[in-house]
């Protein structure tokens, strides 16, 4: 498969179990070959098991699957890491305010042929995927525009056909088309203040939506264990213990976050990025501020770093404050 066919059918089947290391008899449908649309794969990745699941099911069984989540839970990563498993085509959209209903569906285009100009119709990114076997993520889809989020609502049907009305056509989705979505909150609103943009969703294409599942934030344990496995040189008695202070931060800033103390929060990839950082600058205080702290809002960098001094006893600003164990 290449980046200009996307037309094949998946053409063999993977474990579940042996795939995702998941206690399920369930196989899915997966590709043979590699397109450059397909995710890379992170081998350290670890999956929740229910979440797999879901997305799976929507692979699987054609299932419209959204993943809700507070923010830094991965629900985005989570998807295209069972996509690359697959070697499933896979393509992201961010639903953010400025994508329009011209974006999703094509506009024309005046194009210089044979030296002529003409009028020529350049589909958006919906039918383009539609047609072909391709994943399309619709990131951040409760901060979509009204007028875009009807556009979506007969694709969600089980048929999925898209009316084209500037063409008068009516596209049938590929058999390989799958539609999947993640959200920080349900559609109902957010009422904590937490997500500023999003918007209450039309009931009834939340309807449309036949596999729902949440995401949370990752155990200690299992974060400890990704940040090792992408920072191996830590994987010292010592190193443990100073990864697993890093995590304990990461998890104060995540309840600060929930309780509305605080407006940003760590993800794995930011304790990931802050053990790396530390292999090349040796101080622990130093790197968590060029890891973390220095994107936070001014307002809130007292308080962040007070998380810091609960699971280091040091003064963030301090320099010197931690070294490399390893």
């Amino acid at each position: 498969m290449d980046a200009t066919s996307l037309q094949g059918l998946p053409d063999r089947l993977v474990s579940v179990r042996e795939t995702f290391g998941i206690d399920s008899a369930m196989q899915c449908p997966a590709f043979a070959g590699v397109s450059p649309y397909v995710p890379e794969r992170d081998p350290a990745y670890r999956f929740d098991p229910d979440t797999t699941l879901a997305i799976l099911a929507g692979f699987a069984y054609n299932r419209r699957v959204l993943v809700q989540g507070y923010h830094g839970t991965g629900k985005s990563t989570h998807i295209e890491q069972v996509a690359a498993r697959l070697n499933w085509p896979c393509v992201r959209i961010n639903l953010d305010a400025h994508i329009s209903r011209i974006d999703l569906l094509g506009r024309d285009a005046i194009m210089l042929r044979d030296g002529m100009q003409v009028t020529e119709f350049r589909e958006g990114i919906l039918p383009w995927a539609l047609q072909r076997a391709v994943a399309l993520v619709l990131d951040e889809y409760d901060a979509g525009r009204p007028d875009v989020m009807l556009v979506l609502q007969r694709v969600l049907e089980s048929e999925g056909r898209l009316t084209l009305l500037e063409q008068n056509r009516v596209l049938m989705p590929h058999a390989a088309f799958r539609l999947l979505a993640t959200a920080n909150t349900i559609g109902l609103g957010d009422a904590t203040g937490l997500y500023q943009g999003t918007q209450t969703l039309n009931q009834g294409q939340l309807d449309r939506w036949q596999i729902v599942a949440t995401l949370n934030y990752l155990s200690a344990g299992v974060e400890q264990q990704i940040v090792l496995a992408h920072v191996p040189a830590y994987d010292t008695e010592s190193g443990r213990e100073l990864v697993a202070r890093m995590v304990s931060v990461a998890t104060l800033t995540r309840e600060a976050f929930m309780a509305g103390e605080i407006s940003t929060v760590m993800s794995p990839r930011t304790v990931i990025s802050w053990a790396e950082n530390l292999q090349i600058f040796g101080d622990v205080a130093l790197t968590f501020r060029l890891s973390f702290l220095n994107r936070c809002d001014e307002a809130e960098r007292d308080a962040v770093a007070e998380l810091y001094q609960r699971c280091f006893g040091g003064e963030v600003d301090a320099p010197g404050d931690g070294a490399d164990p390893a």
